[in-house]
C-alpha cells in the first residue's frame, strides 16, 4: 500500500519518533509504514487520517498485487 505519510510528517516538521509518540506507536513502526513494509491496522490508519486532518483515501492508496 502506498502512502504519503513521510511527506505529511515532513510538512508538519515532525520526526518519525514524534509522530510515533502522537500515534502511540514506535518510531520503527512509522518507518515501516513509510517505506511500505507494514500496512497499518484500520484503527491506526484512521488515527493517522484524523491527526493529519485528511481523508484516509488521501493518505493511503491500495496497490493490487500483479
Amino acid at each position: 500500500m502506498k502512502n504519503v505519510i513521510r511527506s505529511l510528517r515532513s510538512n508538519f516538521g515532525w520526526s518519525q519518533a514524534a509522530l510515533g509518540q502522537k500515534l502511540d506507536v514506535s518510531r520503527q513502526t512509522i518507518n515501516a509504514i513509510e517505506v511500505g513494509r507494514y500496512d497499518p491496522s484500520l484503527p491506526l490508519a484512521f488515527k493517522i487520517a484524523i491527526l493529519f486532518d485528511r481523508p484516509i483515501e488521501d493518505i493511503f492508496e491500495f496497490e493490487e498485487d500483479t
